[in-house]
């Protein structure tokens, strides 16, 4: 099946990439609106937890080379990388969009889940982890008056095989950063997360061959 020609078996094109600059319409005739004002109307609050996680899911999918497309709310996964490997991708900040007398303790929904396919409609048979990989992407900066989701020097990001989640947290539904950092994710910096995944997948595989053997 072309996957260009058909959509869930709905019949429906994939979404083509926008440009912003689309015009809203009523039958032809000119709103004097673009899809643009939408975007800012919608998204420019980059500290709201549903928009900034939608922004640390392009802030990897950009590091990793893949950001050229158009995102999915329906795979069982965030992004995909180049080689195939799945990724998960979990946000979280100390700074809010709502009042607040201290800083958000920090946690990252890691809770197992049934796969769907939006080629048959149909669920998995089984919760488990979708992804090979998590990246955890962190805000970091507190000082609200310097806060800046754009500079990503404000970001930090982990990454950890799912393998390690599955051994250490199997059906843990969130994980404090404490935890997170307990298990020994690579910390790296915007520009070098893709290096860090392929890192985390060998590391993945390496762990699988060794279980495979028989070594200990």
């Amino acid at each position: 099946m072309d996957r260009r020609a058909i959509v869930a078996g709905t019949g429906m094109t994939p979404p083509r990439r926008l440009t912003g600059s689309e015009a809203l319409h009523a039958d032809g005739t000119d709103l004097k609106a673009f899809l643009i004002h939408f975007w800012q109307w919608a998204d420019s609050d980059l500290r709201s937890n549903v928009t900034r996680g939608r922004f640390a899911e392009y802030l990897v999918a950009r590091d990793l080379g893949v950001a050229h497309g158009v995102r999915s709310d329906w795979l069982s996964h965030d992004i995909t990388a180049a080689d195939k490997t799945r990724i998960e991708v979990k946000s979280a900040a100390y700074v809010q969009s709502w009042f607040q007398k201290r800083p958000s303790p920090i946690s990252f929904d890691i809770r197992p889940t049934l796969s769907w396919d939006p080629d048959t409609g149909e669920f998995g048979d089984a919760r488990r982890r979708q992804a090979d990989v998590y990246v955890f992407c962190l805000l970091h900066e507190q000082d609200e008056t310097k806060l800046d989701p754009l500079n990503v020097a404000h970001w930090r990001f982990f990454i950890l095989p799912t393998r390690v989640l599955d051994q250490n947290c199997p059906d843990q539904k969130t994980l404090s950063l404490r935890k997170l950092q307990s298990l020994h994710p690579e910390e790296v910096s915007f520009g070098n997360i893709a290096a860090a995944v392929q890192r985390a997948t060998l590391r993945s595989l390496q762990a699988s061959g060794d279980e495979g053997s028989g070594a200990r």
